[in-house]
């Protein structure tokens, strides 16, 4: 699963998520993109399964871009642990993902193929996804 090789710091803090995605809206590589329409923090392992259903859906003869990356980590405390003794140790790693945020692209194969492709990747994930297709088609 997707990870950072080195932090510079092991835990960090949970932020905010306001607003709408900035960077990575359009789809640049492929020709067609899965969207983000909410918020929400996407753990690797759900990456990774969206991933695994594009790759079967297409039979691997599709070219898939992942847009992105899990950087940020997630902390769990141990259950029944008690209140103070400092924050929890990493559970998993997650991607912050914004509306309006291209999750996946794919290209080399027809409408159809990605359609089903990228409907079955959207299932695995947290947020609610649409398909775009590249500007200019």
């Amino acid at each position: 699963m997707l990870q950072p090789k080195k932090t510079k710091y092991k835990n960090r803090f949970r932020g905010r998520m306001k607003g709408m995605s900035v960077s990575g809206s359009r789809v640049c590589f492929g020709d067609f993109g899965l969207k983000s329409l909410t918020r929400s923090i996407v753990s690797a392992s759900q990456i990774e399964a969206a991933r695994k259903a594009i790759s079967n859906h297409t039979k691997r003869k599709a070219k898939i871009w992942i847009r992105i990356f899990p950087d940020k980590p997630i902390t769990k405390k141990a259950p029944g642990a008690p209140m103070g003794a400092g924050k929890g140790d990493i559970d998993h790693w997650g991607a912050v993902v914004k509306p309006g945020r291209i999750i996946f692209e794919i290209g080399g194969v027809p409408f159809d193929i990605a359609e089903g492709a990228l409907i079955k990747a959207g299932h695995k994930l947290s947020v609610r996804t649409k398909l775009v297709k590249r500007e200019g088609e």
